[in-house]
């Protein structure tokens, strides 16, 4: 056999395996993604266009090597649960946890499927996590929002409310029980302001109006809306009772200005989702989340409803509407 006969045959031979594994499909990894909003919220579909998008740039197509389970739990803690038991029997390979009430529905199952939570307060204070550099279990994540948020929000609603003496934190204390702490260690710091803070405890439509009323007695109030989940289900009932007894609105969601509230300011929920697939890709070729530490967000956004401000009799100051990274005319 000729020398160029023989390396021509040898080299078909060595190929022939090589293709064989190149036209092997790609392992289909599986991924289930539980948000803590009802699917038809545009807030929810923002977090999933957002999570679709990192998973995209970082080469994980849905259909091709990734297949990818939304859920959509509201929050309602039975929906919470059925939807937690489901996914557990599913036992995909990651699950990505939006929510506090969704992430303490999958911790009392004691799962060791590696668990990315996503927009959720205090993981260290819920005891979610043992260390924010080294969460040393199955679960680390992206936090939202911590105590010293309050202050800003305090002065933001200052800014356009001069005459400003009151406020009340709204929030459900069973889907966001830190926010009580969370005002007993802003109320220890040393203060720049004099207005006067309270929590509202809210679980309904009803309480959520009996609230607004009774913070509206006295002059000069108004309302935060806190970052909480039944929060912002609650935003439509917490918008109307905040035009009919005239109170000022801030809160974390932009979805609430974009729907006709005062203004908002806090870490961007989508940027957030964004980057939590950078973990899940880390976790599928091998990371564990023991050594990836808890991430803290990285944009914050401003927005304004000039018109609201107008409809309320707000003389707004030009350098305020500056600031913002979005004015809603």
């Amino acid at each position: 056999m000729r020398r160029r006969e023989f390396i021509t045959i040898l080299g078909a031979m060595v190929a022939r395996p090589l293709m064989a594994r190149a036209q092997q499909p790609e392992q289909m990894r599986h991924i289930s993604v539980l948000v803590g909003l009802d699917e038809n919220d545009p807030e929810a579909q923002g977090r999933v266009k957002a999570f679709r998008l990192g998973m995209r740039d970082l080469g994980w197509i849905e259909g091709r090597n990734i297949q990818v389970e939304y859920r959509f739990t509201g929050s309602n803690l039975e929906s919470i649960n059925k939807h937690v038991a489901e996914v557990i029997r599913l036992a995909p390979d990651i699950i990505v946890a939006n929510s506090t009430p969704v992430v303490i529905a999958l911790r009392s199952t004691k799962t060791k499927i590696p668990i990315i939570f996503v927009v959720v307060n205090d993981p260290l204070g819920q005891g979610f996590i043992s260390s924010l550099a080294h969460p040393e279990a199955n679960i680390t994540g992206f936090s939202f929002i911590d105590f010293e948020m309050v202050g800003k929000w305090i002065n933001l609603l200052s800014e356009v409310e001069p005459s400003l003496s009151q406020v009340g934190l709204l929030f459900n204390p069973a889907t966001s029980p830190y926010y009580d702490t969370y005002l007993r260690s802003f109320k220890a710091l040393p203060q720049q302001t004099s207005v006067a803070i309270e929590a509202l405890h809210v679980h309904s439509v009803a309480e959520v109006e009996k609230a607004a009323a009774k913070l509206a007695r006295e002059s000069g109030s108004g309302l935060i809306a806190a970052g909480d989940i039944s929060i912002l289900t609650l935003r439509g009932a917490i918008m109307k009772a905040a035009d009919e007894y005239r109170l000022p609105v801030i809160s974390p969601y932009r979805q609430f200005v974009v729907e006709g509230s005062l203004m908002s300011y806090g870490p961007d929920t989508a940027d957030i989702f964004r980057r939590s697939s950078g973990y899940v890709d880390r976790i599928l070729k091998g990371a564990s989340p023991a050594n990836l530490p808890v991430q803290s967000p990285e944009k914050f956004e401003l927005l304004f409803n000039l018109k609201t401000a107008k409809a309320r009799g707000l003389s707004v100051p030009s350098s305020f509407l500056q600031l913002a990274d979005e004015v809603i005319e």
